[in-house]
Order: structure tokens, then C-alpha cells, then sequence
């Protein structure tokens, strides 16, 4: 960890404890763990995993992606010290899986499934803000799945929260978005206080004066400070509020069964989680570096062990907080260092102040984020190359939107495989033909996936026709393909067709150029 970028670190670390501290205590809320839960996976999720991390620029902490399985998990088991033993160990299996270098599988993940992923994110981010910038907080902070608790959707949460605002927070989410469109802007054009000071501070306490001004001139817009329209930080004014927050794993849990089952799931759920995560926080990154996933399942696994040992929720890496973190111009891992530090000292030392941060400056911010995530431009780019790369793209997009980060990233990923090995399938042989000859030229290697387009070429080709099989750019031929070609040169004669092959052998490929005058003919160049 450096101190070059120190005051960039800072500032995008600042920014990101602002909306670190509400999503945290919001996902614990939803799990129905306690709220010193989420606080205490935020700060081992930035002080420890962020030192340790396979990313520079990766934020791990509590995710809204394993809040379902949190909170059936505590009311299956009965008992959250039990749970949190489950924590533990789903912690050491993830360190068990980074050490045998599982962390590899994540290279299968096609780049138009990423980039889906970040822009599902970005739509995601802005649906759900929307609603408190408007006032309508019926739902917690950092709920990102589509269909919720409440028999409500995003798009029906939506339309509440249009027919039903509350001037307050739109007044200050609006004046908020302008100031960060406006702060950006001096900041662009090399001010060097603009450069320094973090936007998000400026942002939460332009949104704190606004509302104090409500206060005194305005009650009727007046947000309140301690309802669901700010956020709720738990008071530990004394060591006994302390000891009643903190929870630590029983050992009795053992002994239960319920126990293994749940640390497997959160193992499971949380690698693949990250593994995304870290996909999609490389692919931000404005210095293209390229992070371990072995050493960030390590680092997950240690994060684990640690937050269940000290009463934590799991952790995963967050894609909603990584991508705030880039944009916050983050250099190195020292930013997601500074937002857990920070929020240790608000738990100990200024609990109070920060609940009168209203959540619609917070949303502000974010849907600055989520617009950056999912421009336009992206859409456009991806349709501009190709079929390949846009359906994948824009199947991963629209079913994060419509289920949840994971369920939507397995089925862009299951469509994504589809269309690589299609695209592979097609681009594996290369026919062509120039009156009756006809080259049939095998570019790469060949498996039984492309065996029904061969024979469907095969028995395409008439009597007459001169057929030169050319394998020799193929290291690997499949013995299913093989076998066709090796029946069709015996059944060629019966069909008055004359067949020549090269490079195409039983067992070992003989690595050979194609013949070049041949091909030069048949392809007319």
C-alpha cells in the first residue's frame, strides 16, 4: 500500500463511507441480523480484506446478494451465534477453494457478460435511488433484487414512489444533483480545490444544511432525524450498549447439521459473488491492472473468518461500491482501507452527527454512479460488434434487472457459453467451393460440436465434385469427426465424387500449410 495518490485515496474513500454506512446498516436490517452486523462486515471488509485483496481497487463488505440467504439461514438455524459459526467456516472454505486455485474458473466469463453486468448495475443502481430521492423509503438501503419482501417489484416500487413524494428529499436530491454535476465540472477544468475536496462531502452536508433550513423556515419539507427518510446509525454510548451489540459464534453449533449446509451455501454464493465482483472491478479499472482471483478468494475467506469470529455479516466483493470508488478516482487498495477506518470512528466517535445525513443527498451520488455504469454509449457499442457480443450483453442486462446479480449473471453467462461455442463452431472450417472443386479447410481444431455442420456440407456435395479436405492448420481432431471423414472417403467413389485429404491422420495431426496455390485459387485471391 502506497501514500503516493493519498489525497485522491482519501477523497474516493470518503466518498464511498458515505454510502458504505447506510447500505450496511440497510442489508443487515434485511437479514434481520443485527445492525452492528453490517457495520462490523463493512470495517473488516475495507481495513483487513482490502489489504489482502487480489484488487487495487475492489470495496468487499456485506452485499445485498446474500441477504435472502442470511435471513433464512438465522431462522433456520434459531440461533444467530450458531449462524455466525457458519460464517466462519464458510470463510475457511473459501480460503480452502483459493488455494486450489478455483479463483481460475472466473476466466470462463465472457467480456460481453461483464460489461452486462455493469450496466444492469448502473440501471439497477438508478431504479432503486429513485425512490429516495424521492422520499419513498419503504425499502432498505442497498436492496437490489427485483421482486421484494413488501409483494412489491422495482417497477411497482417505482410508481409509489412517483404518485407518492415527498417534496423535502426531492428539493434536496435535485439541488444535490446539481451541485455534483457543477463540482464536476470546476473539477474538470483543473481547479485545484474542487480536485481536493471530496464531492460526497460537499454533497452530505449541503444536504444536512438544507434540511436544518427546512427545519426553521420550512417545517412542512422538514425530513425529520430519526425516520426512515436519514440515516440510522445504533448509539453506543456506553460499554454496556457495546457488549449488548456485539455477537460471537457458539460452539454448540457443531453439532448441528444446519450449521454445515448454510456455510457450503454462503461459500458458494459469496466465491461466485466476488469472483463477479472482481470480473467487473478489472474491467473499471483506469490503469488496467489485472487482479488475482486465487488471492481474492483468500482474502474473502480470511474476511469471513474474521467477521463471523466478531459478530459480522459475510462479505463479499461489491460492485456497487467499487464502481462508486472508480469514479471516485481511486489509485490503490489504500481507499478501501480509509472507508473502513472511517467507519470505525463513526461507530466510536461521532455516531450522532452522521444521522443527520438525509439518504436523498446519499442517492444523489448514486445515481450519478449508476448513469455513469450504464451510458448509452455502451449499448451501442456492444451492438456495433456484433450479434455475438450484443445478445449475451443484453440478456445479462435484462435479467439482472428482472431477478438479482447472481441469478442474472448465471443466466448471461449460460447464453454467453452458447454463443462462444457457436461462434467457435462456425468459424472452426471454412468451405469453399469454385464450380466442382471445393476446399474444405479446418482453421483450428475440430470437436464434436462441429460435426453436424460437416455433415451437413458432406451430404451437400454432388457427382462430380472434387473435395480436398485440408487439416493441417488442426492440432486436435475429434474421433467423432475422424470417423465421418474416414466414411465418407470410402463412399465417395459410389457417389462419383474424388476426395483428397491433408494433415488429417488417426491419431496425431500433421502440422503442415495449407496448400497454398490450391487455396489461393479456391479462395480468389
Amino acid at each position: 500500500m502506497t501514500l503516493k495518490y493519498a489525497t485522491k485515496d482519501f477523497s474516493a474513500g470518503f466518498s464511498v463511507f458515505l454510502v458504505a454506512l447506510p447500505l450496511c446498516l440497510g442489508i443487515a436490517l434485511a437479514s434481520g441480523a443485527p445492525l452492528f452486523s453490517g457495520l462490523v462486515a463493512g470495517v473488516i471488509g475495507g481495513m483487513i480484506v482490502s489489504l489482502l485483496s487480489g484488487s487495487e481497487i475492489a470495496i468487499s463488505g456485506p452485499a445485498a446478494g446474500l441477504v435472502m440467504i442470511v435471513f433464512d439461514a438465522t431462522h433456520g438455524i434459531g440461533d444467530y451465534s450458531q449462524f455466525l459459526l457458519a460464517v466462519v467456516l464458510a470463510g475457511g472454505l473459501q480460503w480452502f477453494l483459493g488455494w486450489l486455485k478455483a479463483g481460475r474458473l472466473s476466466g470462463f466469463v465472457p467480456s460481453s457478460v461483464i460489461n452486462g453486468m455493469l450496466v444492469a448495475i448502473g440501471i439497477v443502481i438508478m431504479l432503486k435511488q429513485i425512490p429516495h430521492a424521492l422520499g419513498w423509503d419503504a425499502d432498505y438501503e442497498g436492496e437490489f433484487e427485483f421482486f421484494q419482501n413488501d409483494h412489491r417489484n422495482t417497477f411497482t416500487e417505482l410508481i409509489q414512489a412517483v404518485l407518492h413524494p415527498n417534496w423535502g428529499a426531492v428539493v434536496i436530491s435535485g439541488l444535490c444533483l446539481v451541485l455534483i454535476f457543477w463540482w464536476d465540472k470546476q473539477a474538470e477544468k483543473g481547479n485545484k480545490v474542487f480536485n481536493t475536496i471530496p464531492t460526497a462531502l460537499v454533497v452530505v452536508l449541503m444536504g444536512v444544511v438544507i434540511n436544518q433550513v427546512f427545519r426553521e423556515w420550512v417545517p412542512s419539507l422538514y425530513l425529520g432525524e430519526s425516520n426512515d427518510h436519514m440515516v440510522r446509525m445504533p448509539l453506543l454510548r456506553t460499554w454496556e450498549d457495546v457488549r449488548s451489540e456485539l455477537h460471537f459464534p457458539s460452539l454448540t453449533g457443531f453439532t448441528n447439521p444446519k450449521v454445515y449446509i448454510t456455510a457450503v451455501a454462503l461459500a458458494i454464493v459469496a466465491s461466485l459473488e466476488s469472483l463477479f465482483g472482481l470480473e467487473a472491478a478489472d474491467k473499471l479499472d483506469k490503469q488496467r491492472r489485472i487482479s488475482s482471483p486465487n488471492q481474492e478468494l483468500k482474502a474473502q475467506g480470511v474476511g469471513n473468518i474474521l467477521s463471523g469470529i466478531l459478530g459480522g455479516l459475510p462479505i463479499t466483493v461489491v460492485v456497487v461500491r467499487t464502481s462508486l470508488n472508480v469514479y471516485s478516482d481511486s489509485q490503490t487498495r489504500l481507499s478501501a482501507f480509509i472507508q473502513g477506518a472511517l467507519l470505525l470512528l463513526a461507530i466510536v466517535l461521532f455516531p450522532e452527527l452522521l444521522n443527520h445525513i438525509p439518504l436523498a443527498s446519499l442517492a444523489a451520488l448514486l445515481l450519478l454512479v449508476g448513469y455513469k455504469l450504464a451510458k448509452v454509449e455502451v449499448f451501442r457499442k456492444m451492438y456495433l460488434e456484433g450479434q455475438d457480443q450484443f445478445i449475451p450483453f443484453l440478456v445479462t442486462v435484462v435479467a439482472i434487472i428482472l431477478t438479482d446479480l447472481l441469478v442474472g449473471m448465471i443466466v448471461g453467462l449460460i447464453v454467453g457459453i452458447v454463443y462462444v461455442m457457436y461462434t467457435n463452431n462456425q468459424s472452426a472450417m471454412s468451405v469453399v467451393r469454385d464450380k466442382e472443386t471445393v476446399l474444405i479447410w479446418f482453421r483450428k481444431d475440430i470437436s464434436f460440436l462441429n460435426k453436424a455442420r460437416l455433415k451437413e456440407v458432406l451430404a451437400s456435395l454432388q457427382a462430380g465434385d472434387y473435395v480436398f479436405i485440408d487439416g493441417a492448420r488442426a492440432h486436435f481432431i475429434d474421433h467423432d469427426i475422424y470417423t465421418t471423414l474416414k466414411e465418407f472417403r470410402k463412399d465417395a467413389p459410389l457417389r462419383g465424387i474424388q476426395v483428397d485429404f491433408k494433415g488429417i491422420t488417426r491419431r496425431k495431426i500433421i502440422n503442415r500449410k495449407p496448400n497454398a496455390s490450391l487455396q489461393k485459387t479456391l479462395i480468389g485471391q
